[in-house]
């Protein structure tokens, strides 16, 4: 299994990039894990500022030449892991303009004028790694589950991954969030997944 981890933090010294280092970690002790890229958005210096003019059309973004290396990766990728901080009840804007731009028509789906377009990501599957200040079912009971229904249906779904878990850790910055035993849980299931 060839794994895409995309860290979307712009802080090495947070808590998110110690779940980093236990994803690492773990796929490295995985023997069904052959291959593992790291994408850091924020070390990359990736651009998430969409850009539609007369040079740059939406349609064609697909095959923007300034996007192919993003585009090979998820295209090589059997598993994709996010791992970012929920904020506002969403992700990272540095992650959703990643989204914006590589999960785009003709590269991650294909409208075929039905309900519903051809999702052309087809057969990866998704690990979202994700951390917030507040309690851990705020997002359930305040929020409908927004930011899982983001990802998994209105992003992931539509683009053919039906495959998603989430780790949403939440009292990530209280002194009694267990934050030791959550990164231990990270740590393991990525040394055991199968697929």
């Amino acid at each position: 299994m060839k794994m895409l981890i995309i860290y979307t933090h712009p802080n090495h010294n947070s808590l998110n990039y110690e779940f980093l280092q236990r994803v690492i970690k773990g796929s490295s002790e995985n023997p069904t894990i052959t291959d593992v890229q790291v994408l850091d958005l924020y070390e990359e210096g990736f651009n998430p500022i969409l850009v539609f003019n007369e040079e740059k059309r939406r349609r064609d973004m697909y095959r923007a030449p300034d996007l192919e290396q993003y585009r090979n990766q998820i295209s090589w990728a059997d598993k994709i892991v996010f791992v970012y901080p929920i904020w506002w009840g969403r992700p990272p804007a540095m992650l959703l303009g990643y989204i914006d731009q590589l999960f785009s028509a003709n590269f991650a789906y294909k409208d075929q004028g039905g309900l519903l377009p051809e999702g052309l990501l087809k057969g990866k599957s998704v690990v979202c790694v994700s951390t917030m200040k507040g309690p851990t079912h705020y997002p359930m009971f305040y929020l409908n589950n927004a930011h899982q229904m983001l990802m998994k249906k209105a992003l992931l779904k539509y683009v053919g991954i039906k495959k998603v878990k989430f780790f949403e850790f939440g009292n990530m910055e209280s002194p009694k969030g267990k934050q030791k035993e959550k990164l231990e849980k990270v740590y393991l299931y990525f040394k055991k997944i199968k697929n």
